[in-house]
This record gives C-alpha cells, sequence and structure tokens, in this order.
C-alpha cells in the first residue's frame, strides 16, 4: 500500500513561471505531512492538487527565483 503523502501550503511567496498548460512553478512555504513548514519550489497545478519536480532555470527563470528569496530570506 502506498503512504499518502499530505501537502499544505502555508504561504505563497510567488510565481517564478507559468507554463502554456496552466502549471506554475511556484516558491511557497509548504508543510509537508504536518512538518514544520519549507521553503519549497515545485511546479503546480492550476488547483494545487497536484505538483511536479523542478531542477533547471533559464537565466529569468532563476533571476526571479534569487529576488523573491531575498525577499524572504
Amino acid at each position: 500500500m502506498k503512504d499518502t503523502i499530505t501537502r499544505e501550503i502555508v504561504r505563497h511567496i510567488g510565481v517564478v513561471s507559468e507554463s502554456t498548460g496552466g502549471w506554475k512553478l511556484e516558491l511557497n512555504m509548504v508543510s509537508w505531512n504536518g512538518a514544520e513548514p519549507k521553503i519549497d519550489l515545485h511546479d503546480w497545478s492550476p488547483d494545487h492538487q497536484k505538483c511536479g519536480n523542478h531542477g533547471t532555470f533559464t537565466r529569468e527563470e532563476a533571476r526571479t527565483l534569487i529576488r523573491l528569496l531575498k525577499k524572504e530570506v
């Protein structure tokens, strides 16, 4: 049986980029499985029901990410 992973976006920090399909690369504070919230970077579906991984960035995405992190940290 597969374990269920819970996630709660505690605070939305910003959008790094958006795809033509509506998915957004977002920087958020997320609590995974009820743990202390962490700064989190994932692709999210428009309804926030699904998230994907992300590990590479365009130059503009990297600049946006740095700008958002500077505001947060």
